[in-house]
């Protein structure tokens, strides 16, 4: 107790020396060099203001006698209102009542500025912010406020009055300043623990004492006014050094829950987002709020995941618009990096509140998670006595935790994750510094990698890539290494030789052997060779090798997957008679693909990459996956008849086995004499979905992910993208900008987007169809996709390959660079270039 009661008179102190530097004691004649009236005073900013305050606070420096005029600047005001100004001071806090009260005097009087003055106290108070716009009058039993002309008076209203009106006439000896400090803040601390000490345990996991209706309606009152809009302004800066001081030196929140109540009611305000907030209040304000405790974000994010879509937008865009505002008002040169921003930083930290608040606000599946056993396997670094990277799987946001679900649990949020993204924050962060902070130094560096929703799919792709390569130069210097304890050469790559027409043995034995040998192996660099063949693998092979791999194991006639010709995807085959090692296979060559950077013709249903993810199929999923089967389940549910007579329905289902044959299947014990009537029938749509989707393919997918998890658990894939993120990193993207591609495109050998063949190169692949721009992308890059970000992220290189020739036009698909000659018409180079896009395969001498 005298522990807390020296905390409350040091803070009382080190507000009074804060308002004598930003204020001044009001006396216009005073001689202290350390008062803001002093006449040579040279004016603080209220960062430098709280650090100034401290420092007077440590050695104990006297304070000014506060002037008269600091409690009554406006002496008309005081005149023609003196009963109201008479009980402005002994207003402590507000309430809804009291706000229309003061404010119908001042409308009747036409002259607001008592009401602002007490706007600007109360709303400048952390004290008195607390204690505001309660639910219930049992949360103030020792408060009850009166009309300023009846005689009842608050319990400190004498004690109080004195404070504004500077009568203390002990105050000039230190030891009874600080005694009378420390007894007003002893009375106002037992005063809020009879208001609020037993109203944790009242209140549940969202429940907060503030009446957040009434203090929007107030709001809309007040903010109409310009006037009153700036004494919010005011306040608000000059509350939060106040505030920040308080979190980082107090315990405010676990001695008293309700500081909470500060945040909710400032975050009301409706005009945080207009420049004069965005420059002066949020950046200050975003700080305080970004060193709450974790509980204390959790609880705020939990009570914003019960807004309203408008009013969670607003917080969004107005954090965001603070990101923005910052971002374009500042120049991050070399030594200046958008990480070491103290307002994005902190506004970043705040939008992730926001941003778990939609998550929790849409619609969550916090259940059908996927087992997924920890890995035992033992590479050369544990063999070597070096710790594995990630040993505990990918890290997990504190708040996430806290919270108890993730983003991947959240199907379809408030506002979509798109609009979460930031892109001047994107233009301007430089990845490689931030992916140093994400992996090494994350403890006393930022890294907006820690705030994936804020960033778009292509920075994020970027981040994995550097994950990648270092992953991959750990590896061959581990080889090299070890090369030297065994005295044998090892190889530091991981090399694949194939024939081309034994394409899914080769690779299969193979890669079977490196898994089971060392699975650390399939995080090196991957070079294929074609055997018989002169392509050297600077990447353009194993994109080929990737593409017959596929093209073979989805082929319909062996049987792995089936085919959907309504949804041009694939699933997997229930009754497949291939064996595990096959859907390993698979697994392995999807997490090459993005180990390496190579674009895979793959069509999956975006269940498969939420599976890959670990989370399992449901009722929703068989919307792509499964359409036939989801309407008639949707027709079922939907159903106002009888179900159990009409459709006759039970819970046994029956399905054809690889050569045709009828088998039956219960969904639970007896299943067949079972049936499925309105009751139960939202049972039987659950357990079939999940039939379909996870049992009946278990043993197929468990293998097929195991293969994927071979290459990636180990990456930040999971803690970074979304499934179909992940899928946009395998598959690349559809939509074909070759527009986007001219503007990047570079030229070599004498060529330049002047020239009269370039010219003619756009117009005729313009002019191309779908299928043969397709065409096009494939011989030159590899892949008919784009890659994370569209084709103004692909570099590629037209070089000039001799004059006119018949020779056809030749590509490096390592390097996406087209060689072509100068034709000496339009009519040549488009008929050359069609031959050459439609008939090239395979790697070989010209």
């Amino acid at each position: 107790h005298r522990l807390r009661l020296k905390r409350a008179a040091a803070k009382h102190l080190i507000e009074r020396y804060f308002r004598q530097l930003t204020e001044g004691c009001g006396n216009g004649a005073c001689t202290n060099e350390l008062c803001a009236s002093c006449l040579g005073f040279q004016p603080l900013d209220h960062n430098a203001a709280a650090i100034r305050a401290l420092e007077l606070y440590k050695i104990n420096t006297k304070l000014c006698d506060l002037h008269p005029s600091a409690a009554f600047p406006d002496n008309n005001s005081v005149s023609n209102h003196f009963n109201l100004c008479y009980m402005c001071p002994e207003v402590r806090y507000l309430t809804e009542e009291k706000v229309y009260e003061i404010l119908s005097i001042c409308e009747g009087k036409k002259d607001y500025s008592p009401l602002i003055r007490v706007i600007g106290r109360i709303f400048s108070s952390a004290d008195g912010l607390v204690q505001s716009f309660r639910k219930d009058e049992e949360q103030h039993p020792n408060t009850k406020e009166q009309h300023p002309n009846t005689k009842e008076q608050h319990p400190n209203t004498k004690e109080q009055r004195k404070t504004h009106q500077a009568k203390d006439e002990d105050k000039d000896e230190d030891d009874k300043e600080r005694t009378t400090a420390m007894e007003q803040e002893s009375e106002a601390s037992a005063s809020m623990e009879g208001a609020t000490g037993s109203t944790e345990n009242r209140l549940g996991p969202v429940e907060v004492s503030v009446d957040i209706e009434a203090v929007r309606r107030v709001y809309d009152r007040l903010l109409s006014n310009e006037k009153m809009e700036s004494a919010f302004l005011n306040a608000l800066v000059y509350l939060t050094p106040n505030v920040e001081l308080d979190l980082t030196y107090l315990d405010v929140y676990d001695t008293n829950p309700d500081y909470l109540n500060i945040f909710i009611i400032v975050m009301e305000n409706s005009s945080l987002h207009s420049p004069e907030y965005l420059e002066m209040a949020m950046p200050l304000f975003c700080k305080c709020m970004s060193k709450l405790p974790l509980p204390a974000l959790a609880k705020l994010t939990r009570l914003w995941s019960q807004y309203s879509v408008e009013h969670i937008r607003r917080m969004m865009e107005t954090f965001q618009q603070l990101i923005t505002y910052t971002v374009i008002s500042n120049e991050y040169v070399s030594g200046s990096l958008v990480n070491d921003d103290e307002g994005v930083v902190a506004a970043t930290k705040c939008l992730k509140l926001v941003f778990y608040a939609n998550v929790l606000g849409g619609d969550l599946d916090t259940g059908h998670n996927e087992e997924e056993p920890p890995s035992s396997e033992l590479t050369l670094q544990e063999l070597l006595g070096e710790e594995r990277r990630n040993k505990n799987g990918p890290r997990v946001d504190p708040l996430e935790k806290e919270l108890g679900v993730r983003t991947l649990d959240c199907r379809r949020p408030l506002i979509p994750f798109e609009e979460f993204v930031n892109e001047p924050l994107n233009n301007v962060l430089e990845m490689d510094k931030d992916f140093t902070f994400f992996k090494v130094d994350s403890e006393s560096k930022f890294s907006f990698q820690s705030c994936p929703f804020i960033l778009n799919a292509c920075t994020k792709s970027l981040g994995l890539y550097y994950d990648n390569r270092i992953s991959m130069y750990s590896e061959r210097r581990i080889t090299a290494l070890y090369s030297l304890v065994q005295g044998q050469q090892l190889n530091p790559y991981l090399r694949l030789k194939v024939r081309r027409d034994h394409i899914i043995d080769d690779a299969l034995v193979r890669l079977e052997m490196i898994a089971m040998e060392n699975p650390a192996d399939l995080r090196k660099q991957l070079f294929v060779e074609f055997e018989g063949e002169q392509g050297v693998d600077e990447g353009g092979v194993s994109k080929e090798f990737f593409q017959l791999v596929l093209e073979e194991m989805f082929n319909p006639d062996i049987g792995m997957f089936t085919y959907d010709e309504s949804t041009k995807l694939f699933w997997f085959n229930p009754p497949s008679l291939e064996n595990e090692a096959q859907f390993t296979l698979i697994g392995i060559v999807l997490g090459l693909a993005i180990y390496n950077n190579c674009i895979l013709d793959v069509h999956f249903p975006m269940v498969v990459y939420r599976k890959l993810m670990g989370k399992k199929g449901t009722y929703l999923d068989l919307a792509d996956s499964h359409p036939v089967q989801y309407q008639s389940l949707k027709e079922l549910l939907d159903y106002e008849g009888d179900v159990e007579e009409d459709m006759m329905i039970t819970f046994q289902i029956s399905q054809t086995d690889l050569f045709g044959d009828p088998i039956t299947y219960d969904l639970k014990e007896n299943g067949d004499k079972i049936p499925v009537s309105v009751d139960n029938r939202k049972e039987f749509v659950s357990l079939y979905s999940d039939y379909i989707l996870n049992k009946s393919v278990e043993r197929q997918f468990k293998a097929f992910r195991r293969g994927f998890q071979m290459v990636t658990n180990e990456s930040p894939l999971k803690c970074l993208f979304r499934p179909e993120e992940v899928e946009l990193l395998i598959c690349g993207s559809r939509n074909l900008d070759f527009h986007a591609l001219e503007e990047t495109t570079e030229y070599d050998g004498g060529y330049n987007k002047d020239c009269r063949i370039i010219k003619d190169f756009w117009e005729t692949v313009h002019s191309f169809g779908e299928e043969d721009k397709r065409l096009f992308l494939q011989f030159t890059t590899g892949t008919d996709r784009a890659p994370v970000g569209g084709l103004g992220k692909l570099k590629m290189i037209i070089a000039k390959n001799g004059p006119d020739t018949d020779r056809l036009p030749t590509s490096h698909t390592c390097f996406n660079a087209l060689l072509l000659p100068e034709y000496d018409s339009k009519e040549k180079l488009k008929e050359r270039l069609l031959k050459a896009i439609t008939y090239a395969k395979g790697f070989g001498m010209l």
